[in-house]
C-alpha cells in the first residue's frame, strides 16, 4: 500500500485530500499543528487502520517512520485574516516547512507537492480569480509579494 504524508491534514483542502486518498487506497499519515485547523474536520478517520495523526508543526525537523511514497505538503494558515494575526509563522511554514519536508523527501525518496494559496498575487480585479484574468498582482496590497523581472522573489514594499 502506497503511503502520503499530508500536512495541513486538518485544514479544510488537507482533512478532504486525507479522505480522498484513503478512499483511493492510500495509507494517510496526516500532520498539522492545528495553528488554524481543526481535529474535527479529521476525526472520523481516527478509527481506520490506514490513517495515521502526528500533531507536529512543520517549521520544526519532521520525520515519519517507515516507506513514504508522497508528501502533498498543504501546511499553511490560508486567509489574510490569519496572514495579518500571524505573519511570522506563515512565512515560516511556506519557508522552513517547504525546506523541512523537501529533506525528508530526499531521505525517503518520496514525491513532493508543494501547494500555495492565490493571495500571494494579491487583491484581484476580478473575484472568483480565474486563470484567463491572468496575473493581476497588487505588490503593495498586504498578502501579496511580487517578481522582479529577473524572476527573484521580493517582500512587498
Amino acid at each position: 500500500m502506497k503511503r502520503v504524508l499530508i500536512t495541513g491534514a486538518a485544514g479544510f483542502l488537507g482533512s478532504h485530500l486525507c479522505d480522498r486518498m484513503i478512499q483511493e487506497g492510500y495509507h494517510v499519515m496526516g500532520m498539522d499543528n492545528l495553528l488554524t485547523g481543526h481535529l474535527g474536520n479529521i476525526e472520523h478517520l481516527f478509527k481506520l487502520k490506514q490513517f495515521e495523526y502526528y500533531h507536529h508543526d512543520v517549521t520544526k525537523f519532521v520525520h515519519v517512520p517507515g516507506k513514504l511514497d508522497y508528501i502533498l505538503h498543504f501546511a499553511s494558515p490560508a486567509s489574510p485574516i490569519d496572514y495579518l494575526q500571524m505573519p511570522i509563522q506563515t512565512l515560516k511554514v511556506g519557508a522552513l516547512g517547504t525546506h523541512n519536508l523537501l529533506g525528508l523527501a530526499k531521505d525517503k525518496g518520496a514525491r513532493i507537492l508543494v501547494a500555495s494559496t492565490s493571495e500571494v498575487y494579491g487583491d484581484p480585479l476580478v473575484r472568483p480569480r480565474r486563470k484567463t484574468t491572468g496575473a493581476t498582482s497588487t505588490p503593495s496590497s498586504r498578502e501579496a509579494c511580487t517578481t522582479k523581472p529577473s524572476g527573484s522573489w521580493m517582500p512587498s514594499p
